[in-house]
């Protein structure tokens, strides 16, 4: 069984301020490593479960942030930008069994660092009319490619926000949220025992076919931005209808050209900064 492992920063244990996330300080050093080290945790976990192969994605702001040395040899490593995929790259490769680990809640939740994409740009996303945040997004671009959204793991926000979509994954709290910045957290060390544990279980309760969501020849999605400066700038795109002053929205053939809309748009954004 092929094992993606898709792997972001704010959801991280012990992970609850911005600084943390933004290389060029000591705290974003213990955070990346933290990181890393839930990463590989996941890898043992499938390696232990029975995987034939892992593939480690990198899924954080330059996607440069995990320590390749720290990593079981066994895996191979997604990292670097610009991608196609974005935070589901490595999905070429044909994996069944895709795993979220350290992803964060939706734009406007209570969730820990909680934002969806672009937290400067991107004030709230949805996708055929379901309000979604990066997990939603990136899990059904998963779907698309005939992968499987098979364990998440995050604070408690993410989880009760995320499950419903995927409800036949598994998800494995690390932290509670008392806010954007603040909560009870497990030890980076309770954390990867856990994580270990839970993907082992994962890929051995694993079946090779689960159940699809409907395919469409169509997506909607709409969004709204921070401010009328980024509508503003994000309308420059001909294909992208105002809907108000903040809101717009655009058709898409496929969630992967929805991605890659949404991945250029934030990249505009940096214009107006």
């Amino acid at each position: 069984m092929k094992v993606l492992i898709s792997v972001d920063i704010e959801g991280i244990a012990g992970v609850f301020h911005p600084e943390q996330t933004r290389p060029g300080n000591v705290e974003y050093e213990h955070a990346r490593r933290w990181m890393t080290h839930e990463a590989n945790a996941a890898a043992q976990g499938a390696f232990d479960g029975g995987a034939s192969q892992v593939w480690i994605n990198d899924s954080h702001g330059g996607f440069r942030n995990l320590m390749p040395d720290l990593l079981d040899q066994r895996a191979r490593l997604v990292l670097g930008k610009p991608r196609t995929l974005g935070m589901m790259a490595g999905l070429e490769a044909s994996p069944e069994v895709v795993f979220m680990i350290g992803y964060h809640a939706r734009a406007q939740s209570r969730g820990i660092l909680a934002h969806t994409i672009n937290s400067a740009a991107f004030a709230r996303v949805s996708l055929d009319g379901d309000e979604v945040g990066e997990a939603g997004l990136y899990g059904r671009l998963a779907e698309e490619h005939g992968a499987c959204v098979a364990l998440l793991t995050g604070d408690d926000v993410f989880g009760a926000e995320t499950l419903p979509a995927f409800p036949g994954a598994r998800f494995l709290c690390v932290k509670t949220a008392h806010g954007y910045s603040s909560g009870v957290t497990e030890t980076p060390a309770a954390a990867c025992e856990a994580i270990r544990l839970a993907a082992r279980e994962t890929i051995e309760g694993a079946s090779s076919g689960h159940a699809r969501r409907p395919a469409r020849t169509e997506h909607r999605c709409e969004l709204r931005a921070q401010t009328t400066a980024f509508a503003d700038l994000f309308c420059q795109w001909p294909t992208l209808e105002r809907i108000d002053a903040v809101t717009l929205a655009f058709d898409a053939p496929s969630v992967e050209h929805t991605v890659r809309i949404l991945n250029c748009l934030s990249a505009m954004s940096f214009m107006i900064r």
